[in-house]
């Protein structure tokens, strides 16, 4: 009896460069990407759209943008809160000041505030990698939190600090319901996680991971570190504060700056690291990992039939959620995204008989 490895093997240069190379895969995404515009608007429930799909997809977002920065040019950073407060805050502004302004165009002019800031808090990166490269991010935090928290202008001069989002209408469609919601910001989603696709597997995204890799090994060939970090910055902060005014507008609708503090911050730096570093696929595991087992956790009490009171309920999430956090990091360092290729291959190379 003979056997042999089936699969689909890349022969030329082009095919290595398709953006989903393999067929299966092609067609997985296809069939994924049906099933969450056409069925589950129509099959979700409320709760199921409001508390944990639309806030998975944001913080898949957000997640992809950290993950730029952090898993593909190795820039470590601590203050991604800030930059969605910075994209929230600019989106209110416009929304309010300009009422006439399409809420599209908000949305994308807020990404581009978030950029300049970016940019701005990136150029220590130049100088400074590593841990100090994460302190200053978190200064960055710091001083963001700060802003936001004692300059009126940016509430509109709010008395107690709070603000509310401007009702969501695009093209005269008022966005008011879960579903609606829903797929709003699935279209952000797949539309600037296909652009981060393309990015990453550019001549832009290799000079990142170049510079992640070996740094000075990328400058001797001839990748300049000042275009490679800046950009890195700058991309990876238009998606943060893109999600960061999708966050305030549509899953939120009113929010102080607490809303975006160091937590936050260190939330989405787990999604990447849980996720996986240098993966797209990974943003949205960790992401889903991190939305999805707290709540899981909560429940699980009274699935069982366990009575506990809330705050035990809250102390053991803490405990549990962290414990899966250190097993999962211990398991496979690489995160889910690895464990999801692997099992892929197995899978695709299982021998078969003649």
């Amino acid at each position: 009896m003979f056997y042999r490895e089936t699969g689909q093997y890349k022969t030329t240069y082009e095919a290595d460069q398709q953006l989903f190379p393999i067929l299966q895969d092609r067609l997985f995404v296809i069939a994924v990407l049906a099933f969450a515009f056409a069925v589950v608007p129509l099959v979700a429930s409320e709760y199921l759209l409001r508390a944990i799909l639309v806030p998975f997809l944001i913080l898949s977002l957000a997640a992809i943008g950290l993950n730029i920065l952090v898993g593909y040019c190795g820039q470590v950073s601590l203050g991604t809160g800030g930059f969605m407060a910075v994209g929230a805050y600019a989106a209110y502004n416009l929304a309010v000041r300009i009422p006439d302004l399409n809420l599209l165009v908000v949305f994308v002019l807020a990404g581009l505030a978030a950029t300049l800031v970016g940019i701005l808090f990136g150029l220590p990166s130049l100088r400074i990698k590593g841990f100090y490269l994460a302190v200053a991010t978190l200064a960055a935090q710091f001083f963001l939190d700060w802003a936001f928290a004692r300059i009126k202008w940016f509430t509109h001069d709010s008395s107690s600090g709070s603000v509310s989002a401007p009702p969501l209408a695009i093209f005269g469609w008022l966005v008011d319901s879960p579903a609606e919601k829903y797929l709003l910001v699935l279209g952000f989603v797949c539309v600037f996680a296909l652009a981060a696709r393309n990015l990453v597997r550019g001549a832009i995204g290799r000079s990142w991971m170049a510079m992640r890799d070996m740094d000075v090994a990328a400058e001797v060939i001839g990748i300049r570190p000042l275009y490679a970090k800046v950009t890195a910055f700058a991309v990876s902060s238009f998606f943060v504060g893109l999600a960061g005014a999708l966050w305030a507008f549509v899953y939120l609708g009113a929010w102080e700056p607490l809303a975006f503090d160091v937590n936050r911050s260190f939330q989405l730096l787990f999604m990447v690291i849980i996720g996986g570093l240098g993966s797209i696929l990974g943003s949205f595991l960790g992401a889903a990992f991190i939305v999805i087992l707290p709540l899981a956790l909560n429940q699980l009490p009274g699935w069982l039939g366990i009575p506990m009171s809330t705050a035990l309920i809250s102390h053991i999430e803490f405990m549990v959620f962290g414990s899966l956090i250190v097993f999962f990091l211990v398991v496979e360092p690489h995160g889910l995204a690895r464990l999801w290729a692997v099992g892929k291959e197995k899978l695709r190379l299982w021998p078969f008989p003649h």
